[in-house]
């Protein structure tokens, strides 16, 4: 046991809760895809279920190695990728939009030679901009009210990064809008400044629904949310879920609304959460959420630097929100959606940015807790020099 913990303390730095909420997340996420994916395992697999079982735990422990490597790093180090990466993602968005492979009736991701995997460039987009916006707040805060040298530029790759995912995906669009507004106002950029940006969201998300491919399907979807005559199929079959299964859930490998339920294993593995844990398990999901939260926001207040802060905030704020957007549409709170619950949904690329998010949120905190631990030290030293004095 001694060992074990002598490992963990010199191998996993950072918010001991923040380790411990994650892997109790994959954990359930392991279970939830396995017992959800045996109808994709009927169909294209010939009902050899063990199949997404191995792969999704492969993309499970990629996603922890990710965090992992991610958090041994100093944070300071990824505000100088974060542009590199953020340029990148133009082109991908672009040629995703135009070139990418369409799966209902959007092009979202690209297939990459050879190994032939699904690569979603939003993923890198929406991280490389919740950095590099971090970064130009921190070092623009002297002069935060300098319309021209201070918002402009951070202005225009929102509205450029937002309005290119909202080409294909709009709801990951409007989040990340969210975010950035969020991480604007905590960076203290003036409130008249923030309403532009409002301003700037409603007409480039206005322009992106009429040149995009989702406007019919997104405008369909709201319009159902606000008729409640009108149910989708979707919908109908995750409060199924929810109401049969109760307080208590049914059990492990009991949901019957999976062989239902459209993409059980992703868009709504939070209504098969309910059916087969009950309200008791659901609660304990979001419950871990916003414990995951409160850590990332407890790292951001006790940062020193304020590039530390805006970035574990910024990140912490995105994850939890997404999560919050996901859980509500599987219960009713909100309209349809394609966007996963992070660290539950069976994912790919999904799966591997949100650990590389979760390890630059522990990088943060372990700057602290290192920073803290030298001060206790470099105090503690002097004292026991005074003595020997």
């Amino acid at each position: 046991m001694n060992t074990i913990k002598d490992w963990a303390y010199r191998n996993l730095k950072g918010d001991p809760v923040i380790w411990f909420i994650v892997f109790l997340l994959s954990m359930l996420s392991i279970l939830v895809v396995y017992s959800s994916t045996g109808s994709l395992a009927y169909k294209r697999m010939g009902g050899d279920t063990e199949y997404y079982l191995f792969k999704h735990s492969a993309l499970v422990l990629l996603s922890l190695l990710a965090m992992w490597i991610a958090h041994k790093i100093d944070y300071r180090y990824y505000s100088k990728l974060s542009l590199v990466a953020l340029w990148l993602s133009v082109p991908l968005l672009l040629f995703t939009w135009q070139f990418g492979t369409n799966i209902n009736e959007a092009s979202r991701w690209i297939t990459i030679p050879l190994i032939n995997q699904a690569f979603q460039p939003s993923d890198l987009a929406k991280l490389a901009l919740v950095v590099t916006l971090a970064s130009m707040l921190s070092r623009r805060q002297k002069s935060i009210a300098d319309f021209k040298k201070a918002i402009i530029p951070m202005l225009v790759w929102i509205g450029i990064i937002c309005a290119l995912i909202a080409m294909t995906n709009i709801s990951t669009a409007v989040l990340l809008f969210g975010t950035c507004m969020l991480m604007l106002f905590i960076g203290r950029v003036p409130m008249k400044y923030l309403a532009m940006l409002a301003l700037i969201g409603v007409v480039a998300g206005s322009a992106a629904l009429a040149l995009g491919q989702r406007a019919g399907t997104a405008l369909s979807r709201i319009e159902h949310f606000i008729d409640s005559d009108e149910v989708p199929f979707q919908a109908k079959q995750a409060y199924i879920a929810v109401a049969t299964g109760g307080l208590t859930g049914k059990g492990p490998g009991q949901s019957d609304q999976r062989n239902y339920l459209p993409h059980p294993y992703s868009d709504f593995v939070f209504a098969i959460v309910l059916e087969e844990y009950g309200m008791f398990g659901g609660l304990l999901v979001l419950s871990l959420y916003l414990a995951l939260l409160y850590r990332g926001m407890k790292a951001a207040a006790q940062s020193d630097r304020a590039y530390g802060g805006l970035l574990s905030a910024g990140l912490s704020f995105a994850l939890v929100m997404q999560a919050m957007v996901n859980m509500g549409v599987a219960v009713g709170l909100g309209p349809i959606t394609g966007l996963p619950l992070p660290l539950i949904s069976m994912g790919g690329t999904s799966q591997l940015f949100t650990g590389l998010a979760l390890g630059i949120i522990l990088s943060v905190s372990r700057g602290e807790i290192d920073d803290i631990g030298s001060q206790v030290t470099n105090s503690y030293s002097k004292e026991r020099v005074k003595e020997a004095a």
